[in-house]
């Protein structure tokens, strides 16, 4: 009983210091960023005039610069640029710059002491075991920004390829409609959500914002990396150069869509028995065996 209440007592007391100094802390930056909006006023001393500085700033900063560059020491030339591309191509998730991807790689790089923290002592894995499950933590988290990212990249370009049929065909139906081109690509993007309807309203900026029509194509393109979607482009120019009916090109387009989504399924309904081979071979079929077989060679054995 005296030992409860003594634990009680401490946590209580644990609370109360935590919410003073918790307190202390949010006057002190309530104080300091009352003084950064005041653009004049200047701290007699250096260490108030750096205290002034937020505290990610102040932080965190140098730490993500220290891990993007050791993250830049041990990546490739040009990868930084190839980062990049694929970052726009999968959408910018979560708002990640290729200097993120660095600073990731670069933490990756040092988890070595947490791994072997983790495994050897937390986990108790030790011996050559515990090497292999820390060679492989180590090297999953050094690779993993890389591999989640192509992941990304090559989900957007399916979506993308989906959507893409869909959407023409909305398309189709508004500018026979009537509508002009921008036009129609507004009014269906707008109906329509998705990867494919977020770059075509960027498309549209980019037109409103003085781009030509081809410009903003050819970006899009550029942007996405889609072969389908880069054979619409293309009949787009095709048609501006020329002077070529928009309605016929996109009704021609949504058609041949159609049929390469509709060959695509073809194609994954062909390959699904040789997928399914190896789950057969190695699962279902020493199942079936031991089901089958199993009580014969109980028997044959009991005779012998």
């Amino acid at each position: 009983m005296t030992l409860l209440l003594l634990a009680i007592g401490g946590g209580i007391a644990t609370l109360l210091a935590t919410f003073v100094v918790a307190q202390s802390f949010a006057e002190r930056a309530e104080v300091r960023q009352s003084l950064r909006a005041l653009d004049d006023y200047e701290m007699p001393g250096q260490r108030d005039r750096e205290m002034l500085v937020p505290v990610g700033d102040r932080v965190f900063a140098p730490m993500l610069e220290g891990l993007t560059t050791l993250g830049r020491r041990v990546t490739p030339a040009g990868w930084l640029e190839t980062t990049r591309q694929k970052l726009v191509t999968a959408g910018n998730p979560s708002g990640l710059t290729a200097e993120g991807m660095l600073a990731l790689k670069g933490a990756g790089l040092v988890s070595g002491a947490l791994w072997i923290l983790v495994v050897w002592f937390g986990l108790g894995i030790t011996g050559m075991s515990g090497i292999i499950v820390i060679a492989l933590l180590w090297g999953a988290a050094f690779v993993g920004p890389d591999a989640i990212l192509n992941r990304r990249v090559e989900a957007r370009k399916v979506a993308v390829a989906r959507q893409l049929p869909n959407i023409l065909d909305l398309l189709v139906i508004s500018v026979e409609a009537g509508l002009g081109f921008e036009q129609a690509l507004d009014r269906t993007t707008g109906a329509v959500p998705g990867p494919l309807s977020e770059e075509f309203r960027r498309m549209l900026q980019e037109v409103r914002i003085g781009a030509s029509r081809a410009q903003a194509l050819r970006a899009l393109d550029e942007r996405t990396e889609v072969p389908e979607l880069r054979a619409f482009i293309l009949a787009m120019l095709q048609a501006d150069a020329f002077g070529v009916s928009i309605a016929r090109i996109l009704r021609t387009q949504a058609e041949e869509m159609r049929i390469r989504r509709r060959l695509a399924a073809q194609e994954l309904a062909q390959k699904a028995p040789v997928k399914m081979l190896f789950p057969l071979v190695f699962c279902i079929f020493p199942a079936l065996f031991v089901v089958i077989l199993g009580p014969a060679m109980i028997k044959i054995s009991a005779i012998l």
